[in-house]
Formats: C-alpha cells, structure tokens, sequence
C-alpha cells in the first residue's frame, strides 16, 4: 500500500512539486528535503546526533521563508530544542523533515519536527524548538504581527493543521 499523497505548494525542499509525500508529515505544510552525507555518520555508522539539531534549523529557515518571514532583518534566537531519537539513520538516505508551528505566542513561536526516512519510509526522530524573536540589536523581544501571525494561520490552514495561538 503506498502510503504518500502528492505535494502541494507551498512546500520547501522538493524541487518536484508533484513529488509525494508520506501520509505521516501530511499535516506538516513545510517539507525539508536532506540528503545524509557520509561525513555525518559516527563511530557507529548512525547518524551523529547533533546533526538532527542543524537539519532542524535548516527546516525553521525553510519554514520562516515560506511565510516570507526570513529576509535578513528579522532576529531569531533559539530559546530551547529537543530531539527524541525513535531509530538509528545510515547512509545513504533521504530524511523528509515536516516542520509546523505547534503554538504562536506573543514574541516566540514553538515549532516541532518530524524526521521521516525514505529507506525506512518511517518516523525516525521527532524534535520540538523555542524560538524568541529579537529587535535588529538582538536585545529586545518583539511580538509577531497581525498579519505574520496571519500568513502563519493560512500556511498551516493549508493542511488542515491549527497551532494554538
């Protein structure tokens, strides 16, 4: 049975709009696509934990610039970040990261991760991030605006998926 479903816009990180997704990120409007690289294996041949912490940033981008929220005056400082580690990854693979606002507050956003394997065509790692969002001197919160917080609620809209807010 094949479980996926076709992707539509706004989806970041697969060049092929009509490429399908899994049923398991299907209320995620942002997908990561990521590569493993051999380089990124520990001494075990898994893939080193500390870079599930980088492919996650790499997903937050991806999903600040599909809200069109990422244009290089906005400060973001990570406040705090989990990763709960569910199966081993090897290379090769392809990690689908589906990545959502799990609650918008006034000046943070949390958002969570979900890693899914294209060799395991499995959930591998689930992860969740504070984000605080900062004036351009990196010293003052700044709340989310109306109409950030707007565009938030239409992306997520697009799945079916609603953040507390």
């Amino acid at each position: 049975m094949n479980d996926t479903k076709k992707i539509p816009s706004p989806f970041i990180g697969i060049q092929d709009s009509s490429a399908a997704i899994p049923d398991a990120l299907a209320q995620y409007p942002v997908i990561h696509q990521q590569p493993i690289h051999w380089g990124e294996m520990d001494a075990f041949s898994h893939l080193n934990n500390v870079v599930y912490y980088r492919y996650a940033e790499s997903a937050r981008i991806a999903y600040l610039q599909a809200l069109g929220m990422f244009d290089g005056d906005m400060v973001t400082v990570l406040a705090a970040s989990s990763c709960q580690y569910l199966r081993p990854v090897t290379y090769p693979d392809t990690l689908l990261l589906g990545v959502r606002c799990q609650r918008l507050g006034t000046t943070s956003i949390v958002m969570e991760y979900s890693y899914y394997s294209s060799a395991q065509q499995a959930i591998v790692a689930t992860a969740d991030a504070v984000v605080v969002r900062l004036d351009s001197q990196g010293e003052n919160k700044v709340p989310w605006t109306i109409e950030e917080r707007a565009r938030l609620k239409t992306l997520e809209n697009t799945v079916g998926h609603a953040p507390d807010m």
